[in-house]
């Protein structure tokens, strides 16, 4: 088992604060395992919506939920979204009367796709769940190839060889567009949204252009925006959207799109051993997207950007953390070098900090204001 102490320990410190907490993320990333942990699934207080016994105590919601003390568990919440209003009226109880119940609403879309049309906004914080991280796994070499190759789900990180991973791969993405999808009442034609996915992870780390993923669909760009919103709420694809302020240049104004996980990426394209992927021709963009979700996952930024002009400048990562700026750049090379793009963003973005993640063993300063970091140094508490 992977230790997930920092998880815990998040959830735990939001439990302390909150009437509710919405854990989110994708199927089968260890939230009901990370739920488990503080509720048993034989307690009455843990309502799993797959389960029949469970939707039918649910069948009168607030009977069921009003008087339950302690820590209140429910999985899978998004297959009966009329219960946010329930809860609304749960956690909105006036102070003077006992307010029992806590709430740990577990699901696998954003928010706003599971409650629809009611809203906890206001009254629950949201909690993501994600894959393993470098954290997690350890940062020795094997193991970050690993997590690379193979992404962050449990199961596929886990198994016993490369093969088996990528058909654990390949059935999760199945069960993904036959039945999670639909589920959650995105009606897309199953291999209509896999031709659309893969075509995607050719554009792994691009600029979002609809055009010509419509005209090769036979759709309208509108569908396409359809799909890919799908997509991310779903927490497949990360669309990381561009930073622009008055600089008096024209700026890109556009989404980059990242499939969030790299195993999946990878199945997408058939790639399915460590040496193929060194070979392939999207090895750099992938491990682009791979850094830059470890960095997210680790720093944890108020908010992230990127940042490109129409000139060619741009800045791959552009994290705001209290009043810092702090700019990254990912460069897959033995020796990476300080570029003229990188100067103007950071002379024109006023950074306090540059960084140029890379795949090497040594920290040590490029140039003025410019660091170059190993990809494990991103760890909490990095060697100076």
């Amino acid at each position: 088992m992977i230790d997930r102490a920092d998880l815990q320990n998040r959830l735990h410190q939001l439990l302390k604060s909150f009437r509710a907490v919405e854990l989110v993320g994708p199927r089968q990333v260890g939230k009901t395992t990370l739920a488990r942990d503080f509720v048993s699934t034989e307690s009455p207080n843990y309502f799993d919506l797959e389960n029949a016994a469970s939707r039918r105590r649910l069948a009168e919601p607030m009977a069921a939920l009003a008087d339950l003390d302690g820590l209140v568990v429910i999985d899978e919440v998004q297959h009966m979204p009329e219960l946010c209003e329930v809860l609304r009226v749960l956690i909105d109880r006036p102070s003077h009367i006992h307010r029992k119940g806590q709430y740990l609403l577990l699901g696998s879309a954003s928010p706003s796709v599971m409650h629809k049309t009611e809203s906890l906004l206001g009254r629950a914080v949201t909690l993501e769940v994600t894959g393993f991280n470098l954290n997690e796994v350890g940062a020795d070499s094997d193991a970050a190839n690993r997590l690379w190759l193979r992404g962050g789900f449990p199961d596929a990180f886990l198994e016993a060889s490369d093969s088996v991973s990528a058909t654990w791969r390949d059935a999760a993405m199945q069960r993904f567009l036959y039945s999670d999808l639909p589920q959650l009442g995105m009606n897309v034609p199953a291999p209509q949204m896999l031709r659309f996915w893969q075509m995607l992870a050719h554009t792994h780390g691009q600029i979002w252009n609809s055009a010509p993923l419509a005209r090769s669909l036979g759709i309208s760009e509108t569908t396409v925006r359809r799909y890919l919103d799908h997509l991310t709420q779903t927490f497949m694809v990360r669309q990381l959207a561009p930073w622009y302020e008055d600089l008096g240049k024209r700026q890109v104004k556009a989404p980059k799109l990242y499939l969030r996980d790299s195993g999946l990426l990878h199945a997408l394209m058939g790639v399915h051993s460590l040496p193929q992927l060194l070979a392939h021709p999207v090895c750099g963009a992938s491990w682009e997207g791979f850094a830059l979700e470890q960095v997210l996952r680790i720093a944890r930024p108020d908010s992230a950007w990127y940042w490109a002009t129409h000139a060619g400048a741009r800045l791959d990562l552009l994290m705001l953390k209290g009043a810092q700026r702090i700019g990254v750049e990912f460069q897959r090379a033995d020796a990476p070098k300080v570029t003229q793009s990188m100067r103007i963003a950071q002379r024109d973005l006023k950074l306090d900090a540059l960084y140029v993640v890379y795949p090497g063993q040594h920290r040590y300063r490029m140039a003025d204001g410019v660091e170059a970091v190993p990809l494990w140094a991103v760890l909490p508490g990095p060697a100076a």
